[in-house]
């Protein structure tokens, strides 16, 4: 069983920058996929960004591309995003997940563990 937890959300005018991070502990393996989420209130549950444990493969949203970004520190067992261009409907509970299995997919059913997530807010 993979642990993850987030940490590094707060509080940030719309333009401005945050990096979350994702601590995991437990057995992982190459092949697995660590997703990041957002959960507005009243939306439901959508992908953000994903990154193959090994670090060699990323994806992201459509949404997010060229303002976010996804790393692996593999020293730390940490996975980060690193939010720039920040605006107001990235506001959101953002969570890390883990998949095993070797498909880069977006949907939150297919990832098996979870964090407890860390709030993001953007003003404008």
């Amino acid at each position: 069983q993979v642990q993850l937890v987030e940490s590094g959300g707060g509080l940030v005018q719309a333009g401005g920058s945050l990096r979350l991070s994702c601590a995991a502990s437990g057995r992982t393996f190459s092949n697995d996929i660590i997703g990041w989420f957002r959960q507005a209130p009243g939306k439901e549950r959508e992908f953000v960004a994903g990154i193959r444990w090994s670090g060699l493969n990323t994806y992201y949203a459509d949404s997010v591309k060229g303002r976010f970004t996804i790393s692996k520190d593999n020293a730390k067992t940490t996975v980060y995003l690193q939010m720039s261009s920040l605006k107001p409907e990235d506001t959101a509970v953002y969570y890390c997940a883990r998949r095993q299995g070797i498909l880069a997919v977006t949907t939150p059913s297919l990832f098996s563990s979870w964090g407890q997530g860390t709030q993001v807010t953007v003003s404008s």
